[in-house]
């Protein structure tokens, strides 16, 4: 089942998020229903305490239910996760503007 997109992304890795979560659902990895259950839950956590924005933290909690979907079911270890997540931070901050960005995994 193919997921209908956000109305617009403000950052184009908002886009490769959620092209990324469809293409795994379509691989198998998880099924829409299960995504859809998880990633509502973590709206609700992330919106008991305060209003959301319905943007960077829209995708904040997209990124966060994918990671523990992936982890929940051994596709990508949470310490695997943290580790790529660290080079990706080290790289983007440490590339020359205008270059593309590497990291070292």
């Amino acid at each position: 089942m193919t997921a209908p997109a956000p109305s617009s992304f403000t950052d184009p890795w908002q886009a490769e998020l959620f092209a990324l979560t469809v293409a795994l659902s379509d691989a198998g990895q998880f099924s829409w229903p299960a995504w859809t259950e998880a990633f509502g839950a973590t709206l609700r956590r992330h919106g008991a305490n305060r209003m959301l924005d319905g943007d960077e933290d829209y995708f904040a909690a997209w990124l966060e239910t994918l990671e523990t979907l992936l982890a929940t079911s051994g596709a990508a270890p949470s310490a695997e996760t943290a580790k790529a997540r660290a080079a990706w931070e080290q790289a983007y901050r440490t590339t020359p503007h205008g270059q593309p960005v590497q990291p070292a995994l």
